[in-house]
């Protein structure tokens, strides 16, 4: 309706006129949605090294541990890994996934009733075919190619074992959030984040550290009103005022978020060494607070550290220096409160990993590196100590092959070699070092070969914004307590 606008005359006398006002334009809301990521395409060889007291090198059941990458056999033409505290997933080409290691709560997704099938690698059956795999302590989880998240296993807080619904564990894999389409999946130890096509973050798991960004101090534990059945439901993490999220991380007990458009991270879950990379006293953390972090590429963690890879493939570490986790030296004792720069891997680095205690790089001339604890010869370097710097991974099997990707369990860890069979299509890419011989520190020089798997930009179309899942998410390790050396496989510890 027109406004009236009151005039006056000559006569000094006011009258109104009808006044026609300019409507204004209304702007187009462009949905917002993200693409399902595309499943990795380079086959590999699997690799395995560590202490495999219930089977989680693959190896069978008479090798209980490798000092050096070994490989597992028998997995057709494997293309992603993950390691759980004391399993580990294999994603093949065609979208099938392999299990092996410990089945005590179903992490396996399949029957081990046959005398040593948990040491072996076998095929877990699924209504479809993967694109994403993820594990934790004693959960595992998918992400199919029409969007649906299938996860099985258990989640375990201070108390033992929560189940992973209220109804209990799960031994074969179940739909977690029928009707909802999903992008991208991240487990930490004892909880699972998702994110959906509409930029929608939801949680579920253990929330004593705070890693679910959505439960009240009084009900994390689950002794709320409602019990345990809002830990065991994935529901919305909710922040006020922000953009659709376009990326996930999860490490042990901690959980990261990236805004679309501010490209904002924002970070949740235990800060008890500062993994949050927020400086101030807080011990954990119930809400997402937003970060400083700027220009992330991938985001993966440990039970007491953080470590963060930038888009210029600078890698920087925060948190507990014990055992040289951080590689930053020997000298630092204290906690370290701010983000510091890996001088050995200074603008080489294009993936990172983390196990509980320790942390591997994989450099752009395919070379992978670790440091931290190596008292369950996870660094895979051939002996049991500690690395405080970046120490040069090779043996036999990684010998003139570019690694591809790493991920840390409790007490083993997983890599992915490129496989023998890609040898022609290669075009002038640096092979690894290799051999087995001495352990050598990493080197700064830099070579001009990066993974292109590891990197997706943003998209659009005419009718809405598409933004491709990051390609570079951790491959989450499984978890439990601060190592001590040479630790027993335990269950249901303590874990702050």
């Amino acid at each position: 309706m027109p406004r009236r606008k009151i005039l006056a005359n000559n006569n000094n006398e006011t009258e109104e006129k009808d006044e026609m006002q300019p409507t204004k334009a209304k702007r187009a809301r462009i949905a917002f949605h993200l693409e399902l990521p595309k499943r990795r395409q380079t086959i590999g060889q699997v690799l395995v090294c560590g202490t495999g007291d219930t089977g989680q090198l693959g190896l069978g059941e008479d090798i209980l541990e490798r000092k050096r990458p070994a490989l597992v056999e028998d997995i057709p033409n494997p293309v992603d890994i993950c390691a759980g505290g004391m399993h580990c997933l294999v994603l093949t080409k065609n979208g099938d996934i392999y299990s092996f290691g410990c089945n005590d709560e179903g992490a396996l997704g399949r029957s081990t009733t046959e005398e040593g099938s948990e040491s072996t690698p076998a095929l877990i059956d699924l209504p479809g075919k993967a694109l994403r795999i993820s594990a934790g302590d004693s959960h595992s989880a998918c992400l199919l190619e029409d969007g649906r998240v299938y996860a099985w296993g258990s989640f375990r807080d201070s108390h033992g074992n929560m189940g992973l619904t209220i109804d209990g564990n799960k031994r074969t894999p179940i739909n977690l959030l029928e009707g909802t389409v999903c992008c991208s999946i991240a487990s930490g130890a004892d909880h699972l984040v998702i994110l959906t096509t509409a930029g929608k973050v939801y949680t579920v798991g253990c929330a004593e550290q705070g890693q679910l960004g959505r439960i009240s101090e009084r009900s994390v534990g689950g002794e709320g009103r409602r019990g345990k059945r809002d830990l065991l439901r994935p529901d919305q993490l909710l922040i006020k005022r922000t953009k659709p999220f376009e990326a996930v991380w999860a490490t042990n007990y901690c959980t990261f978020l990236r805004e679309s458009q501010t490209d904002i991270i924002w970070a949740v879950g235990l800060n008890n060494y500062k993994q949050l990379t927020y400086a101030k006293e807080a011990e954990r953390l119930l809400i997402p607070i937003k970060t400083d972090l700027k220009d992330v590429k991938q985001i993966a963690g440990g039970q007491h550290h953080t470590l963060v890879l930038d888009n210029n493939s600078k890698c920087f570490a925060i948190g507990r220096p014990e055992y040289g986790r951080l590689g930053i030296g020997s000298d630092v004792k204290e906690v370290v409160d701010k983000l510091v720069a890996i001088k050995e891997l200074s603008g080489n680095t294009v993936y990172v990993a983390c196990g509980e205690a320790c942390s591997y790089a994989i450099t752009k001339d395919g070379k992978l590196y670790s440091w931290g604890m190596g008292s369950n010869n996870q660094l895979g370097v051939g002996d049991g100590d500690d690395e405080f710097e970046p120490v040069l991974v090779s043996s036999k099997n990684t010998a003139n092959k570019r690694m591809l990707l790493a991920a840390g369990g409790g007490q083993h860890s997983v890599f992915l070699v490129e496989s023998d069979v890609q040898e022609e299509q290669k075009e002038n890419v640096p092979a690894a070092s290799g051999g087995g011989g001495k352990k050598t520190k990493a080197a700064a020089s830099a070579a001009e070969v990066a993974s292109k798997e590891a990197e997706q930009s943003p998209k659009k179309t005419d009718d809405k914004e598409t933004t491709p899942v990051n390609d570079g998410e951790p491959l989450t390790s499984g978890s439990s307590p601060e190592p001590v050396k040479k630790p027993a496989a335990k269950r249901g510890r303590k874990k702050n």
